[in-house]
């Protein structure tokens, strides 16, 4: 997948303008950050469990 281009997020900042109006975006943005940080905290776990997982199995 691509990069976005300037043009392209342009495009998207007026459509989320348009359809949250500016007083939104600031709390639209904080909510999608930390969103984006549970979401890569639970990657982050969910890795950890599998290679505890694994190296019990080797041990056993």
């Amino acid at each position: 997948m691509a990069g976005l281009k300037p043009q392209e997020l342009l495009i998207i900042l007026v459509i989320l303008l348009v359809l949250f109006g500016g007083s939104k975006l600031p709390q639209l943005a904080r909510n999608v950050g930390r969103a984006q940080k549970e979401f890569k905290t639970g990657l982050d776990e969910g890795m950890s469990e599998d290679t505890d997982d694994s190296s019990e199995e080797k041990s056993s």
